[in-house]
């Protein structure tokens, strides 16, 4: 798209990169053609014929795996918005309101504060307050999350006008104090509201339960009379409370404010809910009744707005009318606070978050990463021609009444009910966020892009979003095999990418789609690279070209050839090399444990033997956590099964590479035999120094546990013995 002094967007191919991406991609591909072609040539002469196998089918999965990451480099393009120009478009009082969507589930391991950080810092947003609305979903039903809100509804009074009066650009409060060093009067006063607001949700976090003397009038007592004996987080009626009301609340300046609206829907033991999709969809329909923006913004409770202007960048694209009839959403990238100098467990997840969607950017739009995305509301109710406006749940005589009417809460909590989607079956099929998976987000996307949608990543300068990453390595561990499993539950449906998508799509697309979907199998040939060459070695038996065989140099080539692509991908997107090892590394810690987890889980599940169901990741970090991971320290204190596999592998590789090193002391000559595979023991043990140290070497409460050792100890004694009986 060509720039003009008017244009409210620019599009730029990256003429240089697409060429060498695409050269590379032609030469590693021939590559990997002579590789398969050395692999028939030895398969029926080799020793070890089994063993060749095992290789065989590594290698086959890992180039699948690159043939279908190539598509996210075959358009790369940069995008820019001038904001500064949407008044020759459109005048503010135009400007389509924004529903905002935020969901929490767990006070506990949500901490109630974060979502009321996450809640201002929106509120504060540079737009017309009586076009912004705010709904947080407390799928957990707790006191603790409706009082956190009151006290975030009455600091915004004085929040709200401070920011945008003083032309603040970090609006979450927390971090703004945190960072900030100028003091004033009008500062002071602000803080020390914002340090009593503070102490008082921290209190009645710690306490448990918000008591009478908490509740400072009858509003806020009737309100809390929901929680009735038998109210569990499992089992409750909905719950629907404005909290803050555009047409009828002033901040302290006496302008209007945006809305505010609390919604807990109705839970029962007896009804399927689907997790955070279930929530949205409920949000989906209850501000339908209530406001009903043409454009929804969806936020995890702990992704906080860094940039007030982001709407206007938003509105760049959605006010742009030769793109706006088939734009279904845009997607920022998921970027993170707190995250020590060189990412120690890669929580920055840039291929993911940034690089992959950047790529698919130039197919047609990116993927739904879940929080920090806009959509356009029609967009979730079906595709581009069969929606020509949107279907109203209530009433229309609803929409110029009074958000907090009985009338509008009795048909936002009809909305929000059990039993509504089971009179409304294209919920979470057809209409709304889609069921069916745990990542519900990837899937969503995925299908709004068959339907004809398409989408755009918009990567600023200025994060538009911070969140929240899992400081220890079970947590990380833990989330990622929750993202594994919904990929293969996304692989296996009946609009999968590898049959439907392929077809709806295109072969280019939908090969970005089925990586991912296919990233679980990482973990066979990363497990057998890891165990099978190195008990090879223990062995003494040569799986791999010597040294001086020509073929030797095409494994050469492969290995540093991808490890080149991926280590100049990683610096294009401002990645710094430590921050890269750390980020390769996290991607073998990956595959070796939650991805072969969430594959075995998925197995037992399609058998029956168990069900698999959502754990929400916990934002909560104690002080020797936080301690130990600003200063690059892996966390291995809790005993977690998925340290097994890494211990296990540490330890048979350590093994290995010292035998290996000693037999090429003992008989040089073997080195030209067992160089690859004294290699790759080598390389993985560089990658699992932190559990050797934390096995052998730490006394912390950071150790890996004595009973983890102790087991992977054994597996790894049984796994030797086995394989030389039976190549013996």
């Amino acid at each position: 798209m060509e720039e003009s002094s008017s244009s409210l967007h620019s599009v730029k191919i990256m003429h240089g990169r697409k060429l060498l991406n695409r050269i590379f991609a032609f030469v590693y591909g021939f590559a990997i053609i002579a590789l398969f072609y050395h692999h028939l040539l030895t398969l029926t002469t080799a020793p070890r014929g089994c063993l060749s196998i095992f290789i065989f089918i590594s290698d086959f999965i890992l180039a699948f795996m690159w043939f279908t990451s190539q598509s996210f480099f075959m358009n790369p393009i940069t995008r820019q918005q001038f904001p500064e120009n949407l008044k020759q478009w459109v005048d503010n009082k135009d400007f389509p309101a924004i529903d905002i969507f935020i969901c929490t589930a767990d006070p506990f391991k949500e901490p109630p504060l974060t979502t009321v950080n996450t809640v201002l810092s929106v509120l504060a947003y540079d737009y017309p307050t009586e076009k912004l609305s705010v709904y947080v979903s407390d799928d957990g039903g707790s006191k603790l999350i409706l009082f956190a809100l009151m006290e975030a509804a009455e600091f915004a009074r004085n929040w709200v006008p401070y920011c945008r009066e003083n032309k603040i650009e970090q609006r979450c409060p927390e971090e703004y104090f945190r960072r900030n060093h100028t003091i004033t009067s009008q500062f002071q006063i602000i803080e020390n509201l914002y340090l009593d607001m503070k102490m008082r949700i921290e209190n009645i976090v710690e306490r448990g339960e918000v008591v009478d003397e908490c509740m400072s009038d009858s509003q806020q007592r009737q309100a809390f009379s929901k929680w009735t004996k038998g109210f569990t987080p499992k089992d409750h009626p909905a719950i629907i409370q404005v909290l803050l009301e555009s047409d009828k609340d002033k901040d302290i300046k006496g302008y209007s404010i945006p809305n505010l609206i609390y919604v807990s829907r109705e839970k029962s033991t007896t009804s399927l809910h689907h997790f955070k999709a279930g929530a949205l969809n409920a949000l989906l329909r209850v501000s339908e009744a209530m406001t009903n923006a043409p454009i929804i913004l969806t936020l995890d409770c702990d992704m906080y707005s860094n940039d007030p202007q982001t709407p206007q960048r938003v509105l760049c694209y959605f006010c742009d009318p030769s793109i706006r009839s088939k734009l279904g959403y845009v997607q920022f990238p998921q970027q993170y606070h707190g995250l020590n100098d060189n990412d120690l467990y890669g929580g920055e997840n840039v291929r993911t978050f940034r690089i992959s969607p950047s790529g698919l950017d130039g197919l047609g739009g990116p993927d739904n990463c879940g929080t920090g995305c806009f959509f356009n509301r029609r967009a979730l109710y079906g595709s581009p021609s069969s929606v020509t406006s949107l279907v109203h749940s209530g009433d229309s005589h609803t929409r110029s009444m009074a958000i907090s009417s009985v009338s509008v809460v009795e048909i936002a909590s009809h909305a929000a009910s059990c039993n509504y989607e089971y009179n409304n079956t294209e919920w979470g099929t057809k209409v709304g966020i889609k069921y069916g998976t745990l990542v519900e987000d990837i899937y969503t996307g995925y299908m709004m892009h068959c339907e004809g949608w398409d989408s755009i990543f918009c990567d600023t300068e200025r994060p538009a979003f911070l969140g929240e990453v899992p400081i220890n390595l079970d947590d990380v561990l833990c989330q990622v095999k929750r993202w594994a499993f919904g990929h293969l539950e996304v692989l296996s449906c009946k609009y999968s990418p590898l049959t439907f998508g392929i077809k709806a799509l295109g072969i280019l697309r939908a090969s970005c789609y089925i990586h991912y979907v296919f990233w679980p199998i990482w973990c066979i040939p990363v497990t057998l690279y890891a165990c099978v060459q190195q008990l090879s070695l223990l062995n003494n038996i040569s799986i791999f070209p010597k040294a001086s065989d020509p073929w030797f140099f095409l494994y050469v080539f492969l290995f540093f050839g991808a490890y080149a692509h991926d280590f100049v991908q990683f610096i294009l997107f401002k990645g710094t090399t430590k921050r890269w090892w750390n980020d390769q590394r996290m991607w073998y810690v990956k595959a070796l444990s939650p991805f072969l987890f969430a594959s075995i889980e998925y197995l037992t599940k399609k058998l029956g033997i168990m069900t698999k169901g959502f754990n929400v990741t916990n934002k909560v970090a104690g002080q020797d956590e936080r301690k130990m991971y600003d200063q690059s320290v892996f966390t291995f204190g809790i005993p977690s099964p998925m340290f097994v596999p890494l211990a296990t592998v540490s330890i048979i590789n350590l093994i290995a590479f010292v035998r290996g090193i000693v037999t090429v002391i003992f008989r040089m000559e073997s080195l030209d035999e067992l160089f690859i595979q004294l290699f790759i023991a080598g390389f993985a043990v560089a990658n699992c120094l932190p559990i050797y140290e934390a096995m052998l070497l730490r006394s912390d409460h950071g150790r890996m546990p004595e009973k983890i050792v102790i087991t992977s100890s054994v597996l790894a004694g049984v796994l030797c013995i086995a394989f030389s009986l039976i190549v013996s």
